[in-house]
């Protein structure tokens, strides 16, 4: 995460797989689009199967899937960054999870802030991976204010 990241909220999560990240972040996701706010998955691997695997294995009304089926889960990061431009530009609320390596994080990080400066309709939320991370997450977690697990986000305690 970029030092001088000006968003208004930081949050981190930890994911161990794939289906872990989706497990975690799917009831926030799912908060979030009732409350229509957009929301941009940005990751370094493609999420699309392991995403039908899980919402055909969930008990969600089918309405619910289909929006969740909406975001895209591809790995496309030419068109995620069109459509936060747009959204910013139209000043929608906007989440953007980011989902990978440290070093991609860091790297999507920059790029976003070129796009949304001053704008506080946007939330970025930084999904690591926790095998990666491991001997330096109390470093990682020191740099922002939430952290986001299955039962929500938690203010972390400093």
């Amino acid at each position: 995460m970029s030092k001088n990241q000006i968003t208004k909220e930081k949050t981190c999560a930890f994911y161990a797989s794939d289906y872990h990240f989706e497990m975690i972040t799917l009831p926030y996701i799912e908060k979030n689009l009732e409350e229509n706010k957009n929301i941009v998955v940005l990751t370094e691997n493609n999420l699309e199967d392991t995403m039908k695997t899980l919402m055909s294995r969930i008990n969600l009304k089918e309405e619910k899937k289909s929006n969740i089926f909406k975001i895209n889960w591809k790995n496309d990061d030419l068109n995620k960054f069109k459509e936060i431009k747009r959204d910013v530009k139209e000043d929608k609320d906007l989440i953007i999870l980011i989902k990978g390596k440290e070093n991609y994080i860091k790297n999507i990080n920059e790029n976003i802030e070129k796009w949304i400066s001053k704008k506080e309709k946007v939330k970025i939320i930084d999904c690591y991976d926790v095998e990666e991370v491991g001997k330096h997450f109390a470093d990682i977690i020191n740099q922002y204010e939430k952290v986001l697990s299955t039962t929500g986000e938690k203010k972390i305690e400093k």
